[in-house]
């Protein structure tokens, strides 16, 4: 602890003394600091410096002067350095080797960047590139190239050393162009892909519930392909892009500072609260200047690692007014003993002497070479960048080294007695780096199959204490995110988050109805009954097939339920219970009949006529239950023949007795020869000549046009109606008209008879029972057609017992009452000829 203590306070004094000497000594010889003589040479692309000049008016092929600082990149490449000198410094790592380095600047420019790679390709020991049919036995300049930062200049540069197959490892291009092999074979990168961050933004803006976004990108390779795969996967996860656009390459070029007012006037239109700037730091420093400038509302802006930790967005005036700022920096850490490094070295190039031998080594390492690559470095103290220290993207260079000297160190068969001072081709390394796995500070690495060490993100937020910015690790991103929202302080009154939506979203079961001018901004419809959503993707709901139904916002649909009168259900068994009532009264009537078979009133009634007609009635309420149970050929082909031939015939019954009748009261003049065939044992003919027709017209209904089963999948929403359907209404009336026939006659015949008083009258009972049959026929035509579909089927079963318990009471019942309780007129008397008519 106390060691600590000591570091800790050497530390601050060395960095006290840094800050009165470089008060003292405006000057350093930093700029000489990027050269080393080696057994081996590490090539390194840097951005020193970012370019002021005009590239489109350039006339020759001078030298493109870059003399602003940017001082992020400087701390990269010193990254490098403390990572080559400590693997100098190592027993386990190269033993007995010296790594040298040559550290240019690219100023962010392709230009600029040719120069030094072409410098790297030139043969060792050399200035000038030999053009050879086999480069196998070529020996460059460098052994490696670590770098360069942006994926714009990585793609040139890929293409040069791709084709020497000079190992090329990137700390910064996230490009996904890059990850093809076949195209950039030997390339490598520290950091993930494009791929990966988007993918990282839109689990982001989904765990805030966030679908109305604004997606801006830079006009060059990291914010065209970043944007271009963003809105891909935020598009497939239901994400609603407002508006979408690049910011200009030259945003102080005018025509391109009008275009860049277009945008951010178009962005503050938009009204959306989520801004997704997937961008280099310098476009970004345009935009959020003129932001700030306008004083548009606060927003929620989303950052890449490119500018969430840049010094350049961070530095811009009244920054804090933007709002709330989230982004993602690459996995990594702080780089073990770099700020004691970087502080020693600041305190050495302002010593005289440190400086002299730099300044001769420099002059002895061919400083004709491009000379010194970061004249602006000698003007930079530590306080300039000592806030940039704790750059993670440093990490990732200082990985980048250590790989390379890991590839090296299995090239070579290196032991722990030391290495062997052998010739190493680039191109060997290769396939060693496709494999390569080494652990650094108790941290695995290794190469993917894209060529990266894909170490994921830690998700940062700006947090401002008293217009101090302090970054703050809320999370971190692995293939999935992980975040902890409650340390998140948004820029609204509450703190909570802002609303960003166009929409909800749409549960399972809905569709999008557009709404608007943007395609995505849309309501949630329902799915209505019978249609569904067969996935989240579909447009229009979809019907069920007709077997199948679905309830209301469905996504898929269901077998539908056979629907018919159950046996079970209470209605059922409220009918079979009449029904069995009906049944035991006509069943006893009929054995009462029988017993007295031969008294007076039995053999007035017609005899065994009316045992037949009883029986008949029995067939017409056993006919009620084909109508219960599910329909089938058999059951819907005899339904209503049964019914109409039961009835029938027993109205045969009554149509004998009624000609009967009104021969002996209106036509009394009649030869007795006419009443004979509807008397005694010639009736019979009557009757069978009746049942015959109606046979004919039953045997026609059932083999010509008998109704069939029919499934109903229209009329309820989640069963299937099974019925019995007619095919033919015609011969539907036919037979149940032929019975209403006569019925009717035996009406007309009896309607007008009269008997004296106190004197049984046979016709009135039987005017009473066709009565009684026309009112149930009426009551059921009414009943059936407001009656619901499902209860059809108990409608006529109700109206058939209805009729058979009317025509049991009307005529067979008083008939009953007199055999049983009123014997004594039960006498031949009592029915005489003439009143009312005897057999």
């Amino acid at each position: 602890m106390s060691s600590e203590k000591s570091k800790a306070m050497a530390r601050a004094l060395l960095l006290y003394l840094s800050f009165v000497s470089s008060a003292a000594h405006r000057r350093t010889c930093m700029s000489a600091q990027f050269k080393k003589p080696g057994d081996y040479i590490l090539g390194g692309l840097f951005p020193f410096g970012m370019n002021t000049m005009n590239l489109s008016e350039r006339l020759e092929p001078s030298v493109v002067v870059c003399d602003r600082l940017y001082a992020s990149g400087l701390i990269w490449a010193l990254g490098m350095k403390f990572a080559i000198d400590k693997i100098n410094n190592s027993t386990s790592l190269l033993p007995g080797i010296k790594l040298g380095y040559e550290i240019y600047d690219t100023c962010l420019e392709p230009v600029v960047v040719i120069q030094p790679s072409l410098l790297f390709l030139t043969r060792e020991g050399s200035t000038g590139i030999g053009v050879l049919c086999s480069y196998t036995d070529y020996q460059t300049r460098v052994t490696a190239v670590i770098g360069p930062y942006v994926s714009d200049l990585a793609l040139i540069t890929a293409k040069l050393f791709g084709f020497f197959l000079i190992p090329q490892v990137s700390y910064g291009a996230s490009s996904e162009k890059l990850s093809q092999e076949e195209y950039y074979p030997s390339f490598f990168r520290t950091v993930p892909s494009d791929k990966s961050q988007s993918k990282a933004l839109v689990q982001l803006i989904n765990k805030f519930e966030w679908n109305w976004i604004v997606a801006i990108g830079s006009e060059n390779e990291y914010g065209r392909e970043g944007l271009g795969t963003f809105s891909n996967l935020a598009t497939a996860q239901g994400i609603c892009i407002a508006y979408e656009a690049l910011i200009p390459a030259d945003p102080s070029a005018p025509q391109d500072h009008q275009k860049l007012e277009k945008i951010i006037k178009y962005i503050n239109e938009t009204q959306v609260n989520v801004i997704v700037l997937f961008s280099v730091d310098k476009p970004v420093q345009a935009l959020l200047e003129l932001w700030i400038s306008h004083g548009f509302s606060q927003k929620v802006w989303i950052a890449t690692e490119a500018w969430v930790m840049s010094d350049i967005v961070t530095s811009i005036p009244n920054i804090q007014t933007i709002g709330t700022v989230i982004g993602f920096t690459i996995k990594g850490g702080i780089v073990p003993g770099f700020q004691d490094y970087v502080t020693d070295l600041f305190a050495s190039v302002q010593q005289e002497s440190f400086c002299r031998a730099s300044w001769e080594y420099s002059r002895d390492a061919d400083s004709t070479v491009l000379g010194p690559q970061c004249r602006q470095c000698d003007n930079v103290s530590l306080p300039d960048i000592s806030h940039l220290l704790e750059n993670q993207q440093t990490y990732a260079v200082y990985v980048a080294v250590y790989s390379m000297a890991h590839a090296l160190h299995q090239a070579l068969g290196c032991t722990a007695e030391g290495c062997p001072k052998a010739t190493v081709k680039s191109w060997q390394l290769l396939d060693i780096m496709k494999t390569l796995r080494f652990t650094l500070d108790n941290q695995s690495f290794q190469m993917n199959q894209f060529h990266s060490t894909n170490q994921g993100y830690d998700v940062m937020f700006w947090s401002w204490q008293k217009n101090s910015l302090q970054y703050i690790s809320v999370g971190d991103y692995r293939g999935s995110l992980s975040i902890d929202t409650s340390q998140i302080r948004f820029h609204t009154l509450d703190n909570t988050k802002p609303v960003s939506t166009c929409f909800q979203r749409c549960e399972p079961g809905q569709i999008k109805r557009v709404k608007g001018f943007h395609l995505c901004c849309y309501d949630c419809i329902d799915c209505e009954e019978n249609t569904y959503q067969g996935t989240r993707e579909d447009l229009f709901c979809t019907e069920c097939p007709e077997h199948q139904w679905s309830p209301i916002r469905s996504t898929k649909c269901y077998d539908r339920s056979e629907r018919y009168l159950f046996w079970d259900e209470p209605l059922v068994i409220g009918l079979l219970v009449l029904m069995l009532f009906a049944t035991v009264l006509t069943c006893l009537s009929a054995v009462l009949f029988l017993k007295s078979l031969n008294t007076p009133l039995v053999q007035a009634s017609g005899g065994t006529r009316s045992i037949f007609a009883l029986l008949c009635l029995l067939l017409t309420c056993l006919s009620f239950c084909l109508h219960i149970g599910k329909p089938s050929v058999v059951s819907c082909m005899v339904q209503q023949p049964f019914y109409a031939l039961g009835l029938s015939a027993c109205f045969s019954t009554f149509l004998v007795k009624s000609l009967e009748i009104v021969l002996l009261t209106e036509f009394t003049s009649c030869p007795k020869s006419s009443l004979l065939w509807v008397t005694q044992k010639r009736a019979w003919l009557v009757v069978a000549i009746a049942c015959l027709v109606e046979s004919m017209l039953c045997f026609w209904y059932i083999y010509s046009v008998p109704a069939i089963p029919a499934s109903n999948y229209k009329l309820l929403h989640s069963q299937v109606l099974i019925g019995c359907r007619v095919q033919s209404w015609f011969a539907f009336i036919m037979i149940h008209g032929y019975t209403g026939g006569l019925a009717f006659i035996c009406f007309l015949c009896t309607f007008m008879v009269q008997t004296p008083a106190k004197r049984y009258n046979m016709a009135r009972g039987i005017t009473f029972s066709m009565l009684s049959y026309f009112v149930t026929w009426i009551a059921f035509v009414a009943t059936y057609s407001t009656v619901q579909p499902t209860q059809q089927p108990a409608a006529q079963i109700c109206s058939g017992l209805l009729c058979v318990l009317g025509l049991l009471a009307s005529y067979y019942l008083p008939k009953c009452y007199i055999l049983l309780f009123k014997p004594e007129w039960n006498t031949v008397a009592y029915f005489q000829l003439h009143q009312g008519g005897a057999s």
